[in-house]
């Protein structure tokens, strides 16, 4: 039996997904492991000329980003992620949950058109509503990563309730 996933794991991999980093989500240990990007793609491509410049403290990262570059069998497999939580449509579904008509309106203003995020983050804070979404958003978040769990068949436990398979 594989051992349980950590829902606090798998939603924390979607805020910690960046550019310089990739994660992985490890049947095997139910971990994220998560490895410098410049390492992994290095490995990926077989650039052992790049990988030399890296210290020899990063030789357990090389080490861990080979095994997981060579993996044939699906031991590791990307883990839920920002992109396809798609927080866009997740602000419209918040601003469609509400009953105030004048924070609706703000709240549409504020998401058309460029720097949406920040806009709508500014006029959640001017409205006060910041709790109100910041709640909706982790709900939201959750029932993603269990729609994750359940796509993947990873075991994963949540605090509240085990989801096994």
């Amino acid at each position: 039996m594989n051992p349980l996933a950590k829902l606090s794991d798998l939603t924390a991999a979607i805020d910690f997904e960046s550019e310089e980093y990739c994660s992985f989500f490890d049947r095997d240990t139910g971990q994220i492991v998560t490895l410098n990007r410049t390492i992994y793609e290095a490995v990926e491509k077989c650039d052992e000329e790049a990988l030399k410049k890296f210290a020899s403290s990063e030789k357990e990262e090389i080490d861990i980003a080979r095994v997981i570059a060579d993996d044939t069998e699906g031991r590791f497999i990307a883990p839920p992620n920002k992109f396809d939580f798609d927080e866009y449509k997740h602000m419209e579904r918040f601003i469609l949950s509400l009953s105030d008509e004048k924070a609706v309106a703000q709240l549409w203003n504020a998401i058309k058109g460029k720097r949406a995020f920040h806009h709508f983050k500014d006029t959640l804070y001017r409205l006060r509503m910041e709790n109100q979404w910041f709640l909706y958003r982790d709900e939201a978040i959750k029932e993603y990563v269990h729609e994750w769990v359940e796509a993947h068949d990873v075991p994963c436990e949540d605090g509240d309730r085990d989801r096994k398979r």
